[in-house]
């Protein structure tokens, strides 16, 4: 296979937002745009509040400096409505703000989970993209640890933008030029508190920039090493019974705490770089309050300025000036955003590859195809694993309406695949499958999968909106062995766990019984059953099921009895081959299937 480009890392940002942008283009549009605007508004109130407050500021201690009582108190009577007009833009900012980020986050979940769940991209992610640990992590939290911070990002810079042009501004006509004599020379420096804020940000901000940037690299790498961890813990949670049972408690304490190990690791990296940071943050936050105390000072003692103006003058620096550090303040956090937006992004671009990547531009891949005569066609099918290594090679067979076929070999030979490329799960090799044109298929895996919900949900699967009467549903239970269940129709329980790995798959032959597929797909479907058991069930291929096309893979003693054909694979170098001949099928054997399951409905 070709390996899929990769991009570059300055391309993730371009890709990032192509994927989340068209929340204000498309359908949701009107939200989006409502959303935002509503935020914006506040946006603008709150930064208005803010200019009074500093108003307020200069005549209330201008009052105090000339010992003005009245003036004083009338202007304190002002300070309840401040308050309360700045609370509330401040609580409106906080909750447009949230919505904003919860709407754009559920339309991102529900494009990315919609376009994973997909033609089932969730299954050939692994087989292409095998480092995707974890997808749905990425779903479920990295969307968010996307979303979330960027809206407070743009409101910030937004804020920071608008603030510090505001209370520049106020700093030139208040706090006036600076001058001093040198060698005699007269100089002046113009608006000279706005432009030390100015200066001292982009120092501060320099320092945060040199300092952190090797952090957004080391908290990808944290990302990844706990979602590596979290995949093995949920592996080990969904085995389990299969663990216990072969006493590999030791073995898994010792790859858990390999795991756990990596983890810590990348987080002490973490932890030494923000250590760094933390220095430039904290000697910012040190300095910061002092620095414009120091540069009006002198201007004050010559009496050129009142208290009020220095309080004023410095309450609008601290505002400048936290506003153009904005991004030091926020360097961690944009570190953590960006290694989020990175981790969308390659699942973004892992499902480029389920779609696009599979089959790059030289290889070649199986073709689907509708046959007109009822009969499935392999012709000249060659299957390959996803590195391009050979399965299957050059098979052609023609199995035709109504009959069964047993597909038989020895571990390693390809059953399995043979099984997903007909499902169209599997398109890594050459050649053709049809199958024919309006017949309905279903497939019955190894470990047939229950929904949640009540066992209704879970006989119906996939199709659970069908209105099938209860007395189908009953007699299908009671058919394939399962009548002590009938009773329990609408009992919603965790029927994965409580059912054992026998009645799971009693549960899908009764799904067969019930939905009565023109063509049935099986792999190894019996292979948690007696042979009695076994017998039961294929002896529906004779009764209820006997207008069917039967497929399928196993290799458990008996299985000749019940196919009119027998499909072997056999390994070579180049690839298994396929050889076929035909079966006499044991009629004293299906009868006593059909004669045990009469009993058990009776």
């Amino acid at each position: 296979m070709t390996d899929l480009p990769r991009p570059s890392e300055r391309s993730r940002m371009r890709r990032f937002f192509g994927l989340a942008l068209p929340f204000w283009s498309g359908p949701t549009r009107l939200r989006a745009w409502t959303l935002t605007f509503t935020v914006l508004v506040f946006v603008a109130a709150q930064l208005a509040t803010a200019v009074g407050v500093n108003t307020w500021n200069r005549l209330f201690f201008d009052a105090l400096e000339k010992r003005d009582a009245g003036a004083a108190w009338q202007i304190a009577a002002w300070l309840p409505l401040l308050v309360g007009v700045s609370a509330l833009t401040l609580s409106g900012l906080v909750i447009s703000r949230m919505l904003l980020q919860m709407r754009w986050r559920e339309y991102l979940t529900r494009r990315l989970a919609g376009w994973w769940i997909a033609d089932q991209r969730y299954y050939r992610l692994q087989f292409v993209a095998r480092e995707q640990a974890a997808p749905e992590y990425r779903i479920a939290e990295d969307v968010r640890l996307a979303i979330e911070p960027l809206v407070e990002f743009a409101i910030g810079l937004i804020s920071a933008f608008v603030t510090a042009a505001t209370f520049a501004a106020i700093l030139w006509h208040v706090a006036g030029s600076a001058r001093f004599t040198l060698g005699g020379v007269a100089f002046e420096i113009p608006s000279y508190m706005a432009l030390a804020a100015i200066g001292y940000a982009v120092v501060a901000s320099l320092a945060a920039y040199v300092t952190g940037r090797p952090l957004v690299g080391r908290i990808a790498a944290k990302n990844e090493m706990e979602a590596l961890f979290r995949a093995e813990m949920t592996r080990l949670r969904e085995n389990a019974e299969s663990i216990a049972l072969i006493r590999g408690d030791s073995d898994e304490r010792d790859a858990v705490g390999e795991s756990y190990g990596r983890v810590v690791a990348a987080w002490l990296r973490v932890i030494r770089q923000q250590g760094v940071i933390a220095l430039v943050l904290n000697t910012n936050g040190a300095l910061f309050p002092i620095v414009p105390l120091l540069l009006i000072a002198p201007k004050y003692l010559s009496g050129d300025v009142t208290l009020g103006a220095v309080m004023q003058v410095v309450a609008a620096f601290s505002a400048v000036q936290a506003a153009l550090i904005w991004f030091v303040d926020n360097f961690v956090r944009l570190a953590e955003w960006f290694a989020s937006v990175t981790r969308v992004d390659e699942l973004q671009e892992a499902l480029e590859g389920v779609d696009i990547g599979t089959v790059m531009e030289g290889d070649t891949q199986i073709s689907l195809q509708e046959s007109d005569d009822g009969a499935i066609h392999l012709d000249r099918l060659s299957i390959a694993h996803s590195n391009g290594r050979a399965v299957i090679t050059d098979a052609s067979v023609v199995i035709g309406l109504g009959e069964k076929v047993l597909i038989v070999g020895e571990s390693g030979t390809g059953k399995s695949t043979l099984i997903r490329a007909l499902a169209g799960l599997w398109p890594w090799g050459s050649g053709s499958i049809a199958v024919p044109r309006g017949k309905s298929i279903a497939f019955v895996p190894q470990k047939p999968y229950l929904p949640m919900g009540d066992l209704r949900t879970v006989l119906l699967y996939p199709e659970a909106d069908n209105p099938v009467p209860d007395e189908v549903l009953v007699a299908a239970l009671r058919r394939c062995g399962l009548g002590y269940l009938a009773r329990r129709l609408d009992d919603d329980d965790k029927w994965e766990r409580i059912l054992s790995g026998g009645e799971r798959q009693r549960i899908a032959f009764a799904r067969l019984v019930i939905r009565r597929p023109d063509i049935i797909i099986m792999d190894e479907a019996t292979s948690a059953l007696d042979e009695d058991s076994q017998n039961h069930l294929l002896g529906l291929f004779e009764a209820e099921l006997g207008h069917a096309t039967l497929i399928s893979v196993g290799h458990r003693p008996g299985l000749e009895d019940f196919h009119d054909r027998k499909i072997t694979l056999e390994k070579r170098r180049a690839g298994a081959h396929m050889t076929s001949r035909r079966l006499g099928k044991s009629l004293w054997r299906l009868f006593r299937a059909r004669d045990a399951a009469n009993d058990e409905v009776g």
